[in-house]
């Protein structure tokens, strides 16, 4: 038996932890399988007879829990669409933001880029 530790930075939530062991446990030779949220951390115990880690590093990045998870990043000018990606306001009187506030349509999808997550379907479909 061989051990591999993967650092995640995309695996944040707990749907992604319950993700990645169903994929990784869906490899022949694969024993173990500890994965942690909190920490972004995989570690896979496998025959190495039966899988290579760089079939699991292969599993992993092509459901994109290895790379870090793009996001948008406010400039204050319009995002695609041509409205403001996030509005915050900052009052005069107490010098601090107090408020936040963002429009976020149904468009089919995930709001984020979020592995494991396909996309959203309506009840009536």
């Amino acid at each position: 038996m061989q051990k591999s530790t993967f650092n995640t930075p995309a695996l944040f939530g707990d749907h992604h932890v319950t993700e990645v062991r169903r994929m990784l446990f869906a490899l022949p030779g694969v024993k173990d399988v500890y994965a942690s949220s909190a920490f972004q951390v995989v570690q896979v115990e496998f025959d190495e007879s039966l899988v290579s880690h760089e079939a699991l590093l292969g599993t992993l990045e092509k459901s994109g829990y290895l790379g870090q998870i793009p996001m948008m990043v406010e400039t204050g000018e319009a995002a695609e669409g041509g409205s403001v990606f996030r509005h915050t306001a900052t009052y005069e009187t107490v010098k601090k933001t107090v408020s936040f506030a963002q429009k976020a349509p149904f468009s089919g999808r995930p709001l984020w880029n979020c592995p494991g997550m396909g996309i959203i379907k309506n009840m009536d479909e």
